[in-house]
């Protein structure tokens, strides 16, 4: 996905003292059945919208000198329920899955005949042109030039969305984008990013009310 935001005029900090707080959005009901959710507008479920106040309740001790969220429905509601005063930021857009949006990892498989998955074999082309995992990453790292600042000065919230997330905490912790398939992410769950002894660490990962029974499908 192209864009036209600038760099920053100086490069990122060194070891900034803020934390950053990654804020899935709440369940929709393509997330609920497993649906590759890109840029498809979907709204929360009543349950979607619980997660999201409950997030808020996660989040209410950080003192955040940035708030960002993504364009779209799903994740600006969780942040307006969270209790998060976020400004948009196009770039934390959801991965174009192309011609895969709204199909399910199963469906997928079962036509293609192997084990597919997004973050090995990438996605084709569709109603929209589709991404591949390193242009997901390049977003995630322009988002992460304009936060990296602000951490020396507060916190830092992301509302956005799971592969997106995932794949941004990659290039946070300065590993290959497709670290982001080993990290799963529910919905309406709650991550902390932080510097530990100077290294980008996980503080916290995935958390939320529920703990997760199995992986996260989409």
């Amino acid at each position: 996905m192209p864009t036209t935001d600038p760099l920053p005029d100086h490069p990122a900090p060194d070891n900034p003292t803020g934390k950053l707080v990654l804020l899935r959005h709440g369940e929709t009901e393509w997330s609920k059945s497993g649906r590759h959710t890109g840029l498809t507008d979907v709204p929360l479920t009543n349950r979607g919208e619980r997660l999201a106040r409950e997030a808020g309740g996660l989040v209410a001790g950080y003192d955040f000198s940035l708030v960002l969220t993504s364009p779209l429905e799903r994740a600006r509601r969780t942040a307006e329920l969270a209790g998060l005063h976020a400004e948009v930021d196009p770039l934390l857009v959801e991965w174009d899955y192309g011609g895969f949006e709204g199909r399910t990892t199963r469906d997928i498989r079962r036509e293609l005949g192997y084990n597919w998955s997004a973050f090995t074999h990438g996605v084709i082309r569709g109603t929209t042109p589709g991404e591949t995992v390193e242009e997901v990453a390049g977003r995630a790292s322009r988002v992460l030039t304009r936060v990296l600042p602000a951490m020396t000065e507060g916190d830092v919230a992301l509302v956005a969305h799971g592969h997106f997330l995932r794949i941004l905490t990659a290039v946070f912790l300065r590993m290959a984008p497709r670290f982001g398939a080993q990290i799963t992410l529910d919905a309406g769950s709650v991550s902390v990013l932080s510097f530990y002894r100077e290294q980008p660490a996980i503080l916290s990962w995935n958390y939320g009310p529920e703990l997760p029974l199995e992986p996260s499908e989409s």
